[in-house]
């Protein structure tokens, strides 16, 4: 079985670029494609891997300003050779999933989310480009015919792989496909319970707008209590402007003392609505239990009074209440981590593995019968 993988861009880490990395640990040997691959933003994990890039990669500007080039991406992406593969796997929340291989070609997705600014967040996606009226003006035809493309794209997939049932829902309503639930892959294993817990509240992710972080910093500049941020992203300058002294900013952090911070935090923070939520997870696998808006992925992960505490209005004032009635000592680290062991990669690789190989020896019998 020769197999590659499709990924839309590796041009930011966050929780798709995680479950990638754990397809390459499936799949030592596939490929990867992808439209552009910017080596100075990513981490080593994707050194000595076999990435191929789009032909857009080598336009000028690119690596800097890839969202200019959004118009071209449905093309680079269909540029992709692929008939010498027997399964195809693509890694989506945009374009990926619309690549075309041979008639008798596997194609699973494994769907992070249906394309958030043609569908959930396109107008609030138009509002917050840092563009002046006349171009923002010619955005909303270009994004028609993309949501155009995009669905019919969709058609293309075999099996979709929804990574929560939140998105499961999602890709039936936008694209009319039932989908398989396979949650993402959490490195549970890395992270441990401390012994002591400090006096700080944690949040963090990539520092983007849909993500909600000034609610967290209007909260806790209200409050006075001590918020750490981890991470970076377009929304770091704004929220640094937004923030008092009791909250500081760490920017990118190893993974080690990543797992520090979880395990002595008092609680994390999760203001936002996620497709499924890796960083909630990893609080849960390092015992500290978290507080989030009640939408979302968060609602899937999140036992309410168990492992976390959740708030009902993405406000400040309703998560700031949340914090204030936060009580830490009603929540038991080992049982917050046990939990969150389902989540583990080893489900994730085992999950994978069997779907693909079944279905495969599924296509290689009915080929067998027909004489092929």
């Amino acid at each position: 079985m020769k197999l590659a993988l499709i990924h839309d861009h590796l041009t930011q880490e966050g929780g798709a670029e995680k479950v990638l990395k754990v397809f390459h640990d499936i799949y030592p040997k596939a490929p990867t494609y992808t439209l552009f691959y910017d080596k100075k933003k990513m981490s080593k994990v994707f050194e000595g891997k076999d990435i191929r890039t789009s032909f857009l990669q080598n336009w000028p500007g690119a690596l800097k300003h890839y969202q200019w080039f959004l118009p071209f991406m449905p093309t680079a992406t269909e540029s992709y050779d692929l008939m010498d593969y027997d399964v195809v796997i693509s890694s989506s929340s945009a374009m990926s999933k619309g690549v075309i291989t041979r008639s008798n070609t596997l194609h699973f997705c494994y769907c992070h989310t249906p394309t958030r600014y043609l569908w959930s967040d396109t107008h609030r996606y138009i509002d917050e480009l840092k563009y002046n009226r006349l171009i923002k003006r010619f955005i909303p035809p270009v994004l028609t015919k993309l949501r155009a493309w995009d669905q019919l794209a969709a058609q293309r997939v075999d099996f979709f792989i929804a990574n929560s049932k939140n998105v499961a829902d999602r890709i039936q309503k936008y694209y009319r496909r039932d989908s398989i639930i396979i949650h993402p892959p959490v490195a549970t294993n890395q992270f441990k319970i401390s012994d002591k817990i400090e006096n700080y509240y944690l949040t963090g992710g990539r520092l983007v707008a849909y993500k909600r972080f000034d609610i967290a910093i209007q909260a806790f500049n209200r409050l006075g209590i001590p918020l750490k941020i981890f991470g970076s992203g377009p929304e770091l300058n704004n929220l640094k402007r937004l923030a008092k002294s009791n909250i500081e900013f760490l920017d990118r952090v190893s993974q080690d003392e990543l797992a520090k911070l979880y395990s002595r935090a008092t609680a994390f923070v999760h203001p936002q609505i996620e497709d499924f939520g890796i960083t909630a997870v990893e609080s849960m696998a390092a015992g500290r239990p978290v507080i989030a808006y009640a939408a979302g992925g968060a609602c899937e992960t999140v036992v309410d009074k168990k492992t976390g505490k959740f708030f009902d209005e993405q406000t400040w004032e309703a998560l700031a209440d949340a914090i204030v009635r936060f009580k830490p000592e009603d929540f038991k680290p080992e049982e917050v981590k046990n939990y969150a062991q389902q989540f583990s990669e080893e489900r994730f690789k085992k999950e994978i593995t069997n779907l693909v190989e079944a279905e495969w020896e599924k296509l290689k019998s009915t080929q067998i019968k027909c004489g092929i």
